[in-house]
């Protein structure tokens, strides 16, 4: 009696929804200060925000809101104009709202989003560049980017729709099929668990990392000549003294072997002696032999070894070639960690990155909410390093950011850098969660987010949003 009784309040919990109307707004920010890695400077980035409408079976609407920067940048290096990639990706929005809106189905936002990325998106992108020229198509890195407000809005919904948050609407009482749904490894690796099973729970205060950029001033005797304004930190020797950072990642070229080495150093002697004790690098996919990073590490762990005692993880070191070739890199994971970014667009990659001594993988929002966590699934499962790592989230984009970030990996931390480059940015946000915008004593605060979905308080938050740019009405 007890197990019927238990099966009737599962299936009592859960809930299908249906979108059923959008909106699509488009936000830009300028930057503070620029901010540089790889071979782009960004200046200042396009935010799509969506507005999600769902009903459930009678009962709504409810309304969820999803975010993410639009960083072209970062998605699709390329020496198109920024202004052309800045274009495609607002048009390819729009047609991912489209698509959407034909959306003719109901159920949990990972099986809609699961079903929308797998059969949609591929079709989607394939017709938009049929359109366009072989220099102008948009990589499934940046499509998937453009998917992601939709699909961050449409688990927030979903989360209203429960009234809980959506971090508690993974589970069996909530879902109707196991991760063997979503993860078709072909074995029964991931039969009877969910992505709750892989959660962490119950932490307010997440660990900081800075983004040390490839042209931030590191000391006073280093100052650009424009400073960012009174007040503002100029160099990392600031922002180090300002909020009490131990976690810097550094960004490096990839390129330039001396520059990297010496930029390794300078940042170490800055930051080790003010109490910085752990260090990450990101190459952003620039480096295309293995041993251009085997002979970095191997000269600081010769001239500096205390400096490599702090390092934590290689990001992304190699061009996406590497791994489609099969290149073995496990002679680099030997340092640290090697873990994937800008490669890892799904759970799908990791398989073949792991045999080829890849150590863990980067989780990002705006990779879409069902990717980052069908990802994690996946590394957690088969023992892979994850971290969660920032697209330089403003506004409404760093609370699901922090929040996958709490749920992932929070001994770990977070890397959370929009304070550095657009600060002002998230004015109307910060009045209602002040710890998420400012990094206190090395860590970002958590404890304002609360209530349904991603718990952004939404309507407390009076932020002035521009004209849709686009908007639809399923029924």
């Amino acid at each position: 009696m007890e197990t019927f009784r238990q099966d009737v309040q599962r299936v009592r919990m859960m809930v299908a929804i249906r979108p059923s109307r959008s909106a699509l707004y488009f936000i830009d920010v300028r930057a503070k200060v620029p901010f540089r890695f790889g071979k782009e400077t960004l200046e200042r980035v396009m935010c799509a925000r969506v507005m999600f409408e769902v009903e459930e079976v009678s009962r709504g609407p409810f309304q969820g809101w999803g975010e993410s920067p639009l960083s072209a940048q970062w998605a699709w290096p390329s020496d198109v104009p920024l202004s052309e990639r800045e274009t495609a990706l607002r048009q390819f929005c729009c047609e991912v709202l489209d698509a959407w809106s034909a959306y003719d189905t109901s159920g949990h936002p990972l099986t809609l989003g699961h079903a929308f990325l797998r059969d949609t998106l591929p079709e989607l992108l394939g017709s938009f560049n049929a359109r366009r020229s072989a220099e102008n198509r948009l990589p499934y890195l940046a499509a998937l980017m453009c998917c992601a407000p939709f699909d961050i809005a449409l688990h927030d919904a979903y989360g209203h729709a429960a009234g809980r948050s959506i971090y508690d609407c993974y589970s069996p009482r909530d879902m109707p099929d196991d991760l063997t749904a979503y993860i078709d490894n072909g074995d029964a690796d991931f039969r009877g668990l969910y992505p709750s099973d892989f959660f962490s729970y119950g932490t307010n205060r997440i660990p900081a990392w800075h983004a040390v950029g490839g042209i931030d001033a590191l000391s006073e005797g280093a100052r650009a000549s424009e400073e960012p304004g009174s007040g503002f930190p100029a160099t990392l020797e600031e922002w180090i003294r300002k909020d009490r950072l131990s976690r810097l990642k550094i960004k490096l070229s990839g390129t330039d072997f001396e520059w990297d080495y010496e930029r390794v150093m300078n940042v170490a002697d800055v930051s080790m002696p003010r109490g910085v004790t752990m260090l990450g690098v990101d190459f952003n996919g620039m480096v295309t032999d293995p041993t251009y990073v085997e002979h970095l590490f191997e000269r600081i762990c010769r001239d500096r070894p205390e400096v490599l005692d702090t390092l934590c993880y290689i990001e992304e070191p190699f061009t996406p070639e590497l791994l489609d070739r099969g290149t073995d890199v496990s002679a680099v994971a030997k340092w640290a960690p090697c873990v994937l970014d800008e490669s890892a667009h799904d759970w799908r990659v990791l398989g073949k990155a792991r045999e080829l001594g890849y150590s863990g993988v980067v989780l990002k929002t705006c990779k879409t909410q069902t990717e980052a966590l069908l990802t994690m699934n996946w590394a957690k499962r088969y023992g892979m390093e994850v971290l969660t790592q920032d697209l330089t989230n403003p506004m409404l984009a760093q609370i699901a950011h922090v929040q996958l970030g709490a749920h992932a990996s929070p001994d770990m931390g977070i890397e959370t850098n929009s304070m550095q480059f657009y600060p002002d940015a998230s004015a109307d946000e910060a009045k209602v969660h002040p710890g998420l915008y400012q990094r206190v004593g090395g860590f970002i605060d958590l404890r304002t987010i609360s209530g349904p979905g991603f718990g952004y308080r939404i309507e407390e938050i009076d932020r002035q949003l521009p004209q849709p740019a686009k908007t639809f009405n399923v029924h």
